[in-house]
């Protein structure tokens, strides 16, 4: 037996033969004919002729399959060129308007979005729209609610404080444009409450709030561990969590301040969130708001047990709430937030300084 490769009989070689047999030739005819039956069903077809990015951008797909089909059976057996029927187009749509949008591909991932706020820079406007008149009254509307329950008793305040806290952890979850966050908003409030209820059995002592905040912040990291979202979402409401968890806790310190201070306090940011929302100048409307801030702290001190002390209360209220205030005007904020948040932060921001002061001042 030889161990040399099978050469065939007189230099056969089977390939070469069998690309040099002619093509078959019903072929053209056989797809001639399958073509026309497949126009003759067409007809009973119901056609999309709407304009989608299907029709005006991409060449369809059943046209593209086909022709290269077409192509690769136009060779023949042995290569060479046969005749081809006329390819099966498939039905299109009107020709689009020149002045019509165009439509792009279809994606998975997605478009990015030019947010309100980096539109404004771009444009050379500024992000920061103030929350206006209206969240203003309903600020000092709450803020005189405080006031004249603090005068009452602990359980009398504790009813606009429980609206300010609510009103607190959701309008910073929309402030961060985090909505709707009902788990994140759900654990915040229940946070705030926790803080009350510890006070009231405390009798105001501050370790409730310190305690309450503490656990929370433990409480949400363990949740946000849990979480299966990417890790730059689970930072982001972690933070937004946390942050609002704290606001609404530390609002809390309204219940553990003195009544009078409390009316101080209040009074103070009511009457200076009317006066930074007048049509001013930024700057002069900052100065003015502190202004009546301080004075309507003297007023209501002069009233209470504070006395003089009440102007320095009345200031220091008065600078938090135009903290909060500024801050509920950030990246061009909807009128939810300035509802919620442009409401709830000046009252909540002011909070500490409120214990704090009126502690020093009794």
């Amino acid at each position: 037996m030889s161990n040399q490769p099978y050469q065939g009989h007189d230099g056969y070689d089977p390939y070469q033969q069998q690309a040099q047999q002619p093509a078959p030739q019903g072929w053209p005819a056989q797809q001639q004919a399958y073509d026309d039956q497949q126009a003759g069903q067409q007809q009973y077809t119901q056609q999309w002729q709407g304009q989608t990015w299907e029709t005006q951008v991409q060449t369809p797909v059943s046209y593209q399959g086909y022709q290269g089909y077409q192509e690769h059976q136009g060779e023949g057996w042995g290569g060479a060129p046969q005749a081809q029927s006329p390819p099966h187009t498939a039905p299109a749509g009107p020709a689009p308007d020149e002045d019509e949008p165009s439509y792009g591909p279809a994606t998975v991932a997605g478009n990015s979005r030019v947010t309100d706020a980096q539109r404004a820079r771009l444009e050379g406007r500024s992000p920061i729209i103030e929350p206006g008149l209206q969240p203003a009254g309903l600020t000092a509307l709450l803020g005189l609610l405080l006031a004249g329950a603090a005068a009452i008793g602990s359980y009398a305040l504790l009813v606009p404080l429980v609206v300010l806290q609510a009103v607190t952890a959701a309008g910073w979850f929309r402030l961060n444009g985090m909505w709707p966050a009902r788990q994140g908003i759900a654990l915040a409030f229940a946070g705030a409450l926790t803080a009350d209820v510890a006070l009231l059995v405390a009798d105001g002592a501050p370790a409730a709030i310190l305690g309450t905040l503490g656990v929370w912040v433990l409480l949400t990291l363990v949740l946000q561990l849990r979480s299966h979202a990417d890790p730059d979402e689970r930072m982001y409401g972690l933070m937004a969590t946390v942050v609002s968890a704290a606001l609404a806790i530390v609002a809390a310190g309204y219940l553990a301040a003195e009544a009078d201070a409390v009316t101080v306090g209040a009074v103070a940011v009511a009457v200076a969130v009317v006066v930074r929302a007048l049509p001013l100048p930024t700057v002069a409307s900052a100065v003015a708001a502190l202004v009546a801030g301080v004075g309507a702290g003297a007023v209501a001190g002069a009233i209470t047990d504070v006395g003089s002390g009440g102007a320095l209360l009345g200031g220091g209220a008065a600078v938090c709430a135009l903290i909060g205030h500024r801050v509920a005007s950030y990246d061009y904020p909807s009128r939810f937030v300035h509802f919620t948040a442009g409401v709830a932060l000046p009252l909540a921001a002011a909070a500490p300084v409120v214990y704090v002061l009126g502690r020093a001042l009794a």
